[in-house]
């Protein structure tokens, strides 16, 4: 028999938060695992922030989520 190996699939993911970074890539990895499976990894794309009236107001980042495909 053949072992024909894993295949994964990337999705980009936008997420933010008022709190923080961390925060924000938290709020994007829970709002993942709501629909994907099989989730192996997430790499920090990008990071901005939202300002308003000279204050930071959303933190958001760019998240490639990174899943194994089902047979």
């Amino acid at each position: 028999m053949v072992d024909a190996g894993r295949v994964a699939r990337v999705t980009e993911v936008i997420a933010g938060s008022p709190k923080s970074f961390d925060d924000a890539v938290m709020v994007g990895f829970k709002r993942a695992t709501k629909t994907l499976r099989g989730i192996t990894g997430i790499r920090v794309k990008d990071h901005r922030c939202r300002v308003e009236n000279g204050k930071i107001v959303e933190y958001r980042v760019t998240l490639e989520i990174i899943f194994v495909l089902e047979s």
